[in-house]
């Protein structure tokens, strides 16, 4: 869903973000924009794009009406990728002395309001005003209203940096990656959510597939992640997928049967990465 009637914004042609190269061919054509792809390095791109100052007008109060509506579900999805991980139990990560969490893109706060409990130290970032404003009405939590570079974070501050479904949005994800790098402590984390093209229900939909709308600027492989993620000099721990079939378009049964395979065998058209710096 998107919130911006794209005809009011203004549109900008970029390369590759990845490698730089101004070689592509159309790669999907959808009713009012087009995904490229680049011909050096596989990133699959939107261009032309919004320049960013107007695509941050789309997350305004009808976002923030969508996004309550379904920020519990959302919640319970990013809870139980940490799950996955071990996250609150797993050493590595109950040995940090300081424990503090930041989480860009957070939304109405519900997963900070979750994980500050558990002796984090716990701040966000969203560039939505009214999900700020509910975050901290409700949950008196420490959230930057803005985009994470207007945040000017001091360097080696945090020792986790959270961000799911975020990247994909993002005008500049390679520069994102790297001043997430620059505020991160020596021996932090990441953990990186993102849509999987190369996936099991992407093949299947095709250009009908969920992940596939204006907001989503660049649409991600397994390949062009990590190499993104690499190249912002931080080493890959962990890969995880999941994400069949999506729910609605089957029977229950077979959702459940083809939601255990992709996870099984790591063809979800959802994938996470835990990387340290």
């Amino acid at each position: 869903m998107t919130f911006k009637n794209i005809r009011q914004e203004k549109i900008e042609l970029v390369n590759c973000n990845l490698c730089g190269q101004d070689n592509t061919d159309d790669f999907l054509l959808l009713k009012d924009y087009k995904y490229v792809r680049c011909h050096h390095c596989g990133l699959i791109y939107q261009n032309p794009r919004p320049v960013f100052q107007d695509l941050k007008f789309r997350y305004s109060k009808k976002y923030f009406q969508y996004e309550f509506r379904n920020h519990y579900n959302f919640f319970l999805l990013m809870k139980h990728t940490l799950k996955d991980i071990n996250f609150l139990k797993r050493k590595e990560f109950q040995q940090i002395r300081d424990r503090t969490f930041l989480d860009i893109g957070c939304a109405t706060g519900l997963l900070l309001n979750y994980i500050r409990p558990f002796n984090w130290k716990v701040q966000g970032v969203e560039i939505c005003r009214e999900s700020v404003d509910y975050a901290r009405k409700n949950f008196h939590l420490d959230i930057f209203h803005g985009s994470f570079e207007q945040a000017r974070f001091k360097g080696n501050t945090f020792d986790v940096i959270h961000f799911s479904h975020l990247i994909e949005h993002l005008p500049d994800p390679l520069s994102t990656l790297r001043s997430i790098y620059r505020v991160l402590k020596k021996g932090g984390y990441i953990l990186v959510t993102t849509p999987r093209q190369d996936s099991f229900q992407a093949r299947i939909f095709q250009s009908d597939w969920r992940s596939f709308h204006r907001d989503h600027l660049t649409i991600f492989t397994k390949d062009t992640l990590t190499t993104m993620i690499k190249k912002a000099k931080f080493n890959i721990k962990r890969f995880i997928s999941w994400g069949g079939i999506a729910k609605g378009s089957t029977n229950d049964v077979i959702k459940f049967i083809a939601d255990k395979a992709v996870k099984l065998f790591n063809i979800g058209d959802v994938m996470f990465i835990l990387a340290q710096k």
